[in-house]
C-alpha cells in the first residue's frame, strides 16, 4: 500500500508525511504509539450494506452506530463486515490495516462529520507499523467522502 498511496499523494501534490512505529493494532493503539489524540485517528470500519461493501470512517475514540448507518444510506440491511470478507479488496495492505482512501479500491468512503475537529488526521497507511498524516482539508480534498453523522 506504501507505494500506491505514495504514488498517488505525489502525483495530487499532496502534502503527507510518512511515520514507522512499532506494531498497533488498534486505532487507539495508534494514537498512543504516535502521540496524538486518538480524535486526530482516522479509524477505518468495513461494513456490508444491503450486499455492498462501504467504508466508514471516524475517529478513533468514537463507534459506529449501525442504526445511522441504515438510515443515512437509506438501505434495509447493514452490519459490520468481517476481516476475510473486505481483505481480497485491498490486497496490498495488511489486514485491518487499509487507508481511508476507499477510492484506490473502488470502495464508497463516508465520514462522520466528527473527523473534521481535527486541523490534521492520522491514519494506517496499508501497514500496522506505519501511519501517514495530513492536513484534514488535504484528506477532504483528495477522497471526497460522503458525509454521514453515525458515530458515537
Amino acid at each position: 500500500m506504501r507505494t500506491r498511496l505514495r504514488d498517488f499523494l505525489e502525483a495530487e501534490q499532496a502534502t503527507a508525511h510518512f511515520h514507522p512505529h512499532r506494531p498497533a493494532y488498534t486505532a487507539q493503539e495508534v494514537a498512543a504509539t504516535e502521540h496524538v489524540p486518538g480524535h486526530a485517528v482516522a479509524k477505518v470500519v468495513m461494513a456490508v450494506a444491503d450486499g455492498r461493501m462501504v467504508m466508514l470512517v471516524l475517529p478513533a475514540p468514537l463507534r459506529v452506530d449501525l442504526g445511522r448507518v441504515r438510515d443515512g444510506l437509506g438501505v434495509h440491511d447493514v452490519r459490520l463486515a468481517g476481516e476475510s470478507e473486505f481483505a481480497g479488496l485491498f490486497p496490498d495492505c495488511e489486514a485491518g490495516a487499509q487507508p481511508p482512501f476507499g477510492h484506490l479500491y473502488g470502495v464508497d468512503v463516508y465520514m462522520d462529520p466528527s473527523l473534521a475537529d481535527s486541523a490534521v488526521v492520522l491514519f494506517e497507511a496499508g501497514s500496522h507499523r506505519e501511519t501517514a498524516v495530513m492536513p484534514f482539508d488535504e484528506f477532504q480534498r483528495l477522497e471526497h467522502p460522503h458525509l454521514l453523522p453515525f458515530a458515537v
